[in-house]
């Protein structure tokens, strides 16, 4: 039987490979499929962008080092300009059961121009391992406005103009958000509430977080008043550090009064005295086991008469 004639293909991969195929070869077929699947490879482990080298670019004390040891990931939602919102769970060691532990949400950034109430939550990710905050379940997001933080100029509002924390589902938000701006704050664009609450993915994460997580504290971290305030069903610290127990009052459309009034959770806000530069590291240290020591004090007690449903 006559053999018959080789014949060949060739071309550049779209990954910028060169190729030639002879089908009467099977070496050569096994060569073009083993070098598919390196390109396909490559083209896989290509690297996503590098969250960790801008946020340390920005933020103050925050090495990409830091970021990168936080072992934060990418939570499946986005701000508006598509930077993810990055978390981390990080539930006690062992098993769950009837004694399930304390659940503890801990978020900074919400209001992209106070630098250091992200920063700080970073240093505090690297104690959490710690016997004194390993006893509680932990989801951390240090972060919560990416858009507003990495602007041109750090924001307090979002990539869409609305301040967070304003943009939660408080009773009667329709009725009194839009007005408490307008008369107000003057219709400060620094706190606009959003044309309707929970209208950005950033708030809506957060409220997602409440629903699933079921929290039993929530910790918010702000700049740059330098003192201590708290929401809903638990007794008020005393201080942490240096700051002090000082209310800073209810609005319309803010996490306190979501959180703390409606969904009846406590949540302690820390406001930090510079929003710039953060404390001392002896500060920093001081405000975190003081805020230990309140939260095994007073928050089991008020924990342990709440649901049981397990936090997703």
């Amino acid at each position: 039987m006559p053999r018959s004639r080789q014949t060949s293909v060739s071309g550049v991969l779209t990954t910028g490979i060169p190729f030639q195929v002879i089908p009467e070869r099977p070496l050569h077929r096994l060569a073009l499929a083993l070098g598919l699947a390196l390109a396909a490879s490559v083209q896989a482990a290509a690297p996503a962008p590098d969250w960790c080298l801008r946020l340390a670019q920005r933020l103050p004390g925050v090495s990409k080092a830091d970021c990168q040891g936080s072992a934060l990931a990418p939570t499946g939602v986005e701000s508006r300009q598509g930077f993810p919102i990055l978390a981390r769970d990080i539930p006690p060691p062992g098993k769950g059961g009837p004694g399930a532990p304390l659940r503890i949400l801990l978020i900074g950034g919400i209001h992209g121009d106070e630098l250091t109430s992200s920063s700080i939550v970073f240093k505090w990710m690297q104690w959490l391992g710690r016997p004194e905050a390993a006893a509680y379940h932990w989801r951390v997001a240090p972060l919560v406005n990416p858009d507003g933080l990495l602007a041109a100029r750090p924001q307090r509002v979002n990539a869409g103009g609305v301040d967070l924390n304003r943009n939660f589902p408080t009773p009667g938000w329709h009725r009194d958000a839009p007005v408490y701006w307008q008369r107000v704050t003057g219709k400060d664009p620094r706190r606009f509430p959003g044309a309707s609450p929970l209208s950005e993915p950033e708030s809506r994460w957060v409220s997602d977080q409440i629903e699933r997580f079921r929290p039993h504290l929530i910790v918010s971290v702000h700049a740059p008043f330098g003192v201590l305030d708290l929401d809903g069903p638990a007794p008020a610290p005393r201080r942490f550090g240096q700051l002090l127990f000082k209310p800073v009052g209810i609005y319309p459309g803010s996490l306190g009064n979501y959180s703390g009034r409606h969904k009846n959770i406590p949540i302690v806000t820390i406001e930090l005295p510079n929003a710039r530069a953060l404390p001392s590291e002896a500060e920093v240290t001081r405000i975190w086991k003081d805020m230990l020591a309140w939260i095994r004090g007073h928050v089991p007690q008020q924990a342990a008469a709440g649901e049981n449903r397990p936090a997703t």
